[in-house]
Parts: C-alpha cells; structure tokens; sequence
C-alpha cells in the first residue's frame, strides 16, 4: 500500500448513481443484458455513456439518474484483456453465487433457488434506472431500451420494477434509508451529524480510504480509476410471516409494535429507539435533522435498543463491538419492489415483494462480505452466539434477546423474514472508463 495526500475526488468522471442521493419518493427499474458480441457490447457502453451523468452536474432540480455496472463474466464478454481481468479482487471475479456459502446464502437462500438468470454467468451488463415518478422512469428505462435495440449481440435478460412510497417505507413497514454516510470531497452531507465524514478511498477507487492507504486498483489505471463496486440483491420479504409472529409473540396490538421495533431498531415512523424507546414519536421520525442524530454509548446493555437489533447490527456507531465500525461503512440503498400487502392481513398472498438491495463501496470483501458475515449472519461480535439479524439473517428457527429490567425477552423460533432471490457483484467503472472500455480493439 501507497499514500498520497494531494488526490481530489475528480468528481466530473464519478458516476452520479454511485454517490449522490436519490430522488424521493421514485419510481424505477433494473435491467440486466447479456452480451454476446463484444462489439455490440462495446457499442452499447457508447449509446449509454451519454445518458450518463457525473456527480460534479447532478442536479437535484432534476431528479433523474441512470447508473451502469459490470460483472466480471460482463468485462470478460467486452474483451477486457486477461491481465485486466487478474488485477480484479478474487471476489468480484468469482461473483456472489460462488461466494454464496462464505456469505450464508444457504438454504432456501442458496443460488439453486434464486430467480433465474440471477446467479448465472448470463448477467453481463445492470442498468439502474430512477426518476422522482414513474412517467420520468418510463422515459429513462425507453431511452436504455433504445440503446440496446437494433444491437443483434445484446439481449435484455431480467428487469425488475422498484419505488420507494411517498412515506419512505418499505414493506414491513417501516421508514427506510434514513442512515448514510458522509463522503469527504463530496459535498453530500450524511445524515448523522455526530459521524465525521469517511475518506472517498472507502467508495471511490483511487482515493485514500481510513486507514490512510492507497489500496491497489484494477489495471490499467484508466479502467479503475473513479470506480465504485455495487453489490444487488432481491430480497424477498415474508411480511405475513413477519406480522403473524409478532402476533403470536405479542400479548396486543401495542406490544406487537413495540417488538416490530425492537426487531428493526426503530418505530415505524423512523423514530429510533435511541431517542424514542418507550413509544413512536412520528414527529421525530418525520424530521431528518433529528431522526438519525444519536449515538449508542450511552446504551451500552441495550435497554432502548437491543445490541442485536436490525439498525444497530448494520451500523454500530460508537457502541464498543467486535470489529473496527468506520473500516465496514457503506453506502446502502433499498427500494421496494411488488405490492403492499394490506395492513392487518396474515396470510400470505402469493404474492412477490420486498426490498431490491444495493450496496456502494470500494471494498467488497471488508464492507459488504464483512457486515453479511459477521454482523447479519453470526452474533459473536455482540456476545450472542447463537443470534442473528432479526429482520434479515439467516435463522434457522434462531433467537433474540431483547434487554430489559429485572428480567431480559427471550424470543426463540424466528423464521426467515427475508430470502435472497438472487443477485450480483458489479464494477461501477468512471466514465472516462466506461469510454475506454467501449473503445477496447481486441
């Protein structure tokens, strides 16, 4: 590892979807292609870059964002050359199927279950398309399908409808993306004003991240430079599983919901129970100078929020854990997909829906695989071995301790709330990499 000091984000070649916040409520899509002449590839990247934008021209009055990423079968089908291609972390070159196992995607989690093409080696190129409403949405994903037309070697294989209400939640409930984090050299604020702000190295290719180090990039400089990873899931989530438990465990309404949230870490306003443990304060969750300004020092047992609560798992703050909390931060987004299902129904109706998860971050293996690993899917960082995430761990009919005085709830039985059906590693190149990757000559 290398240091520099004197490196700026250059935030004219960053693309926009990797960094800057999104349009609220939106509407969107994702799009997956597989490519099978690499100069239709090629010319594809060339019909895109310009619909592109950078983080330096975004402009909030106009809420629309296109983003583009690559797997690493996708830089293999563009001809990327092999000694390229090594430079790449193992783990984005053996992709999330092969790693499934290592990340406790067992189970009904397995690939073998997951929506095809996902998992494949099909999955070539992703195009994200969001806009604050879904006639700009529309307009958006025509302009990516005009790009892939008349191209013989390019197909559109998967596509996925994604929104985010005007309420902001998702579909257990509760209000969602309320915790990111701050960029140095962005000038995008994060939402916790006690949370310094993290080197662009932990999101940015290139750039110095918390440790100081210039860590390697992929090669030539030109291709990783300015490039991000991004990390999709299609989470299914079983909320009538989710509310019947909570029925059954719960002696009325009231404590229904005061267990929905001690599960999750919030109320479902967004009210955390840092600020708010005794009952939802909807004014504080609606107030996002307020809702996110708390840290867990002053918790340390977990009488407002449990220590294994969903929110506290996934960011830790100052809390004393295993395991250094700014070295695994990362940009985290989460947008619904498919229908609500009615409030106080409790048998499931078929149907499909739940969250489409993104990471964005420049470390796969100590940001995303870490936090699945060691914070979603075990317990021995907060002393529970034997407990996971409520919400979205692996369970395998697990447990959760919710703390409380003189004696602790101890809640035994938990189903899977959340099933992966699938998903993918990317490389979000710059677009001055995009323009060399649409110009390769092999």
């Amino acid at each position: 590892m290398t240091t520099r000091d004197d490196t700026r984000l250059q935030l004219d070649d960053i693309q926009a979807a990797a960094l800057m916040p999104r349009p609220h409520p939106y509407a969107g899509s994702y799009v997956a292609a597989r490519i099978d002449d690499r100069r239709a590839g090629r010319e594809l990247l060339r019909r895109l870059i310009p619909l592109l934008e950078p983080v330096s021209s975004y402009d909030p009055t106009r809420p629309v964002s296109l983003g583009v990423g690559l797997s690493y079968a996708g830089l293999e089908a563009l001809g990327v050359p092999e000694a390229s291609l090594a430079t790449f972390p193992a783990e984005f070159r053996q992709g999330m199927a092969a790693r499934a196992a290592y990340l406790g995607d067992v189970g009904q989690n397995a690939p073998e279950h997951w929506e095809a093409p996902l998992g494949s080696k099909e999955v070539h190129l992703v195009v994200a398309a969001l806009a604050r409403d879904t006639s700009l949405m529309q307009t958006l994903v025509m302009l990516a399908e005009q790009a892939v037309r008349d191209l013989d070697g390019v197909t559109a294989i998967w596509s996925l409808d994604v929104h985010v209400p005007p309420d902001g939640r998702e579909q257990f409930g509760f209000k969602d993306g309320i915790s990111q984090p701050a960029v140095e050299g962005t000038g995008i604020l994060g939402s916790n004003p006690q949370e310094a702000p993290l080197k662009p190295g932990e999101f940015v290719l290139g750039y110095e991240d918390e440790n100081g180090d210039l860590p390697a990039i992929p090669q030539p400089d030109v291709l990783g430079r300015n490039g991000t990873y991004v990390v999709f899931r299609k989470l299914h989530q079983n909320v009538a599983a989710f509310r019947r438990y909570l029925h059954e465990n719960a002696t009325d309404p009231a404590d229904e919901e005061l267990l929905a949230a001690k599960f999750v870490g919030r109320w479902p306003s967004g009210a955390p129970l840092a600020l708010a443990p005794d009952k939802d304060d909807p004014e504080l969750g609606a107030d996002d100078e307020r809702n996110n300004t708390f840290l867990y020092g002053d918790d340390p047992r977990g009488l407002k929020c449990p220590v294994g609560a969903h929110a506290r798992r996934m960011n830790a703050r100052d809390a004393v854990i295993t395991g250094e909390v700014r070295l695994h931060r990362m940009i985290r987004r989460g947008t619904n997909y498919g229908p609500s299902l009615p409030p106080g129904v409790l048998d499931d109706d078929g149907a499909d829906r739940g969250l489409m998860f993104a990471f964005v971050g420049a470390r796969l293996d100590r940001q995303f695989e870490f936090v699945q690993r060691q914070w979603v899917n075990d317990g021995k960082f907060i002393g529970a071995p034997a407990e996971r995430d409520p919400l979205i761990g692996v369970q395998d009919r697990g447990e959760f301790t919710v703390p409380r005085q003189p004696i602790r709830r101890k809640l035994r039985g938990l189903p899977d709330f959340v099933v992966n059906r699938g998903g993918e590693y990317c490389f979000m190149p710059g677009l001055t990499a995009l323009r060399w990757l649409a110009d390769l000559d092999t």
